[in-house]
């Protein structure tokens, strides 16, 4: 149920819940950027930035596109976890500029120097993490402050990206940390909404098999997978980090398999979680078999990226808009269409890796699916973004 007082905010319904802006902005930035990246990639572009390009292109759907979304889903998350009231107003404007100003001092870090950039850029995960844990402590809601951590280290990982790029040329293990956290995070909250999600669904429709509930073997697989993504982060190329990269992927695997997806098939809005997380194993198999050589890296990387984190947070955002918006919880034949497009622009990417003698044209097609996604979410949920919920 909204709030209390969301029933008294009198200010622009955009700035009344976290989802509004950072669902908003995020999702036209992430459309927009791809084929920005598509025209420096084929050097028709030059960005004034510190960063070499493909640096630029990483930190900016790491920690400029997904920190929207994290920002979005978390502001949105908490009040309900803790039953205070959301950030909305004055206080939500300020962290939205911040997130802004970060992606345009990044764009200009040339001319502003990286240093002034990164403490430009740095201050967005900051505050979003103080904020988070302020009320997480506050509502007492402990079993939380877990996810806060995850944010401060992804926080952490943003800051010496900078650095290590600016040092090194290259940001290689602080971008294999920030991918390796998103992971995680997918990991830890979709075992919370994909099940629980699931069952609500399955138990309006008809007796049969359930999800089975976080437990144990859950914690197991958490802890093994990111156990597997720390060798990944340390040598990534090691044939143990590869072993244990496939067994995290079996693992992940094992873990979707209890969760009833098959089920879910006439639901689309929960279905597509469940497709979502495919890409989680998928990812760890395909960087397990990098480190055998047997297929390129990058390939793992945006099973990941382009797989995992774009079409779990596209499904998050969905359904998160409908249900706050007061929407009805189905999925449109636009929605299924987002859908489709950023599932084909994940495999596409991925096609694209393993087949350079096609690489332009795939990229191509996986940059255009990825933009008609997000552009795609902007267009038909902006509205219900910008508008008050529905009685």
């Amino acid at each position: 149920m909204p709030i209390a007082r969301l029933r008294t905010y009198r200010g622009p319904a955009l700035l009344s819940y976290g989802f509004r802006p950072f669902f908003l902005f995020g999702s036209i930035y992430a459309g927009a950027m791809i084929p920005v990246w598509l025209c420096v990639f084929e050097g028709e572009l030059f960005p004034p930035t510190a960063f070499a390009p493909l640096d630029w292109h990483i930190h900016e759907m790491l920690f400029g596109y997904v920190a929207a979304i994290i920002g979005g889903f978390l502001l949105t998350a908490i009040p309900n976890w803790t039953g205070r009231l959301p950030l909305q107003g004055t206080p939500l404007a300020t962290l939205v500029s911040v997130w802004l100003a970060g992606r345009l001092a990044v764009w200009v870090s040339a001319w502003i120097g990286w240093e002034i950039s990164c403490l430009i850029d740095a201050a967005f995960l900051i505050l979003l993490a103080a904020a988070a844990a302020r009320e997480i402590i506050a509502g007492r809601k402990w079993s939380n402050l877990p996810l806060v951590a995850i944010v401060s280290l992804f926080g952490v990982c943003n800051v010496a990206f900078h650095i290590e790029a600016q040092v090194n040329g290259r940001a290689y293990y602080s971008m294999r940390s920030g991918i390796a956290l998103v992971i995680v995070l997918v990991a830890v909250i979709g075992g919370r909404i994909v099940p629980s999600f699931t069952r609500n669904w399955l138990a309006r429709q008809h007796a049969g098999r359930m999800p089975i509930p976080f437990g144990r073997f859950d914690a197991v697989v958490i802890a093994a997978g990111a156990a597997a993504l720390i060798a990944w982060i340390i040598a990534p190329t090691a044939e143990t980090t590869g072993i244990a990269m496939i067994v995290a992927g079996c693992l992940h695997l094992v873990r979707l398999a209890r969760w009833a997806g098959f089920r879910t098939v006439r639901d689309r809005l929960v279905l597509i979680l469940h497709l979502a997380y495919v890409f989680v194993p998928t990812g760890y198999f395909l960087l397990g078999g990098s480190a055998f050589g047997l297929v390129p890296t990058s390939a793992g990387i945006h099973a990941w990226t382009g797989g995992a984190i774009g079409t779990m947070t596209l499904a998050v955002m969905t359904r998160a808009t409908l249900g706050h918006t007061g929407g009805e919880l189905k999925a449109s034949r636009g929605t299924q269409f987002l859908y489709a497009a950023v599932i084909a622009a994940a495999l596409l990417r991925i096609c694209a890796s393993v087949s350079p003698e096609h690489l332009q044209a795939l990229l191509a097609a996986a940059g255009t699916g990825w933009a008609v996604a997000f552009i795609g979410f902007a267009i038909l949920y902006g509205r219900m973004l910008c508008s008050p919920r529905r009685p």
